[in-house]
């Protein structure tokens, strides 16, 4: 194919244009991957006590162009993942499950876009 020089600048924009495009489509798919599979993740770690619902709640949603995990129950994220004080005195203790999974969720998805860019 041979292409005149003075359309080469316009040849060039339309071949970045479509690499662009085609990384963009490859990166939301891996977003929506992480997304889910990181909520997945945090149903099976969540800690299971009086409220069955907590562990069963994590979703994960679009909002714009991006993925959310987040929990229907978000009242108890905080409480659960950081400790809290009971009302009588002392401490409830962390039960960290949020944390381990943010950062399976951030390493993958890094990779995820790393692969999508080398195509």
């Amino acid at each position: 194919m041979a292409i005149n020089i003075n359309d080469l600048a316009a040849e060039i924009n339309r071949t970045l244009a479509n690499y662009a495009h085609g990384v963009g489509e490859d990166v939301e798919k891996v977003a929506e991957k992480v997304a889910k599979k990181g909520a997945q993740q945090l149903k099976a770690r969540s800690p299971v006590g009086a409220r069955h619902r907590y562990a069963k709640g994590w979703r994960a949603k679009k909002i714009g162009k991006q993925w959310v995990v987040h929990n229907t129950e978000y009242q108890l994220t905080h409480l659960l993942e950081k400790g809290h004080a009971k009302v009588g005195g002392g401490r409830v203790p962390a039960k960290v499950h949020i944390a381990p999974v943010e950062e399976e969720m951030i390493t993958e998805f890094i990779q995820g876009v790393e692969g999508a860019i080398r195509g």
